[in-house]
C-alpha cells in the first residue's frame, strides 16, 4: 500500500481487490470505508448503509467468503481479498434464497434484504453443524434490523430454503 497526499491534504493510498470477480485497481483514501468504496467507487448500491456502527447487518458483503460488515472495514484493508456483494449472487436465475424470500413475501421495503442475503449465503455455502434449524434462524436474524416485517415471513423462508437441502433439522 502506497500512501501520498491528494491537493486536499487527504492521505491516498492504492487498493487493488476483486470485486464480483473483476479486478479493481484504485487510489482511494485510507480513511474510505468498505461500504462506502462500494457504493460511490464501484456504484454497487445493493450493499445499504444504515447505522454505520455494524449494528443493522445492512451492509453485509463477502469477503474471502466471509460475512463482513462492510462499514466497519476500511477499503484498503480488502487490498488482496475477493470481495462478493448482493449483485453478484444472482446469475440467470435468482438465487434460492433470494426467491424463498419473494415467495413469502419476506420484505416489504428490501433495506435490510441484501445483508440479510449475504450473511445467509455463507451459511448455505457452507452448511452448519448442527443444521441451521429455527434457533439458529433466529440467531442469524438477531445480527440483522428490520423495521418492516417482523421476521415471521423471513424464518419461514429461510426454512424452506434449508429444509430443502435435507439438511437434518436442529
Amino acid at each position: 500500500m502506497t500512501e501520498r497526499m491528494d491537493p486536499h491534504h487527504e492521505i491516498m493510498a492504492n487498493i487493488a481487490v476483486t470485486v464480483n470477480d473483476e479486478h479493481v485497481i484504485r487510489v482511494i483514501p485510507v480513511r474510505l470505508t468498505l461500504s462506502d468504496f462500494l457504493r460511490q467507487d464501484l456504484m454497487l448500491t445493493g450493499t445499504h448503509v444504515g447505522c454505520e456502527q455494524g449494528d443493522c447487518g445492512a451492509c453485509t458483503v463477502h469477503v474471502d467468503g466471509r460475512a463482513t460488515r462492510s462499514c466497519l472495514m476500511l477499503a484498503v484493508q480488502a487490498t488482496g481479498c475477493s470481495v462478493q456483494t448482493i449483485e453478484s449472487v444472482a446469475g440467470l436465475q435468482l438465487h434460492p434464497l433470494q426467491q424463498a424470500f419473494i415467495t413469502h413475501r419476506a420484505f416489504q421495503c428490501g433495506f435490510c434484504t441484501p445483508g440479510i442475503i449475504m450473511t445467509l449465503l455463507e451459511q448455505y455455502q457452507h452448511p452448519p453443524t448442527p443444521a441451521l434449524g429455527e434457533d439458529a434462524i433466529r440467531h442469524v436474524l438477531a445480527g440483522h434490523l428490520c423495521r418492516c416485517t417482523g421476521y415471521q415471513q423471513m424464518r419461514e423462508a429461510i426454512s424452506d430454503v434449508f429444509s430443502a437441502l435435507h439438511w437434518p433439522a436442529s
